[in-house]
């Protein structure tokens, strides 16, 4: 079970709609499975992300790899310039947003001269309302457009990245 909540009331329909990468975000940084399974509409996914050779297929395996290579990182992943294509009363849409991702290793986060390695990251993501209200991914294509840092700090378990 997350210790954040997952629904949020009172959320506009373009908010409940960014909500789904966010819930993803929040529970890659606080290592949080269930938030993090939450923002996947099922088992059965499509995501491609540029440092992986092959798309995930699997949520399971998505996230057995992040959460077991960046969860236990100090992270924070926020999100920007979000477009959103939807049409009032559908039950499917669409997001174009940008994400700037920071790592260090486990505890050593505030450490001004730390390693750090950050990522820039341009996403492309359809989502799919659920019976309960809560919009989920359902495919997702991320692409680091640009990298800085020192590379190690991502070294661990799962698949090597490029």
């Amino acid at each position: 079970m997350s210790s954040y909540q997952v629904a949020l009331a009172s959320l506009t329909a373009r908010e409940a709609i960014t909500d789904a990468l966010l819930r993803c975000y929040i529970g890659i940084d606080q290592n949080d499975a269930a938030m993090f399974e939450s923002a996947f509409a099922g088992e059965d996914i499509n995501l491609s992300h540029s440092s992986f050779p092959t798309p995930f297929t699997s949520l399971t395996t998505l996230k057995d790899v992040l959460l077991t290579r960046i969860g236990p990182l100090d992270t924070l992943h926020m999100l920007t310039n979000v477009r959103i294509d939807y049409k009032d009363g559908e039950d499917t849409a669409s997001m174009k947003a940008y994400a700037l991702c920071q790592h260090a290793p486990t505890g050593r986060g505030k450490q001004p001269d730390g390693p750090k390695f950050t990522t820039g990251v341009d996403y492309a993501v359809d989502v799919v309302k659920g019976e309960d209200g809560l919009w989920r991914i359902t495919n997702a294509v991320l692409e680091i457009v640009w990298t800085q840092g020192d590379h190690s700090v991502m070294i661990g378990g799962g698949p090597p990245m490029k």
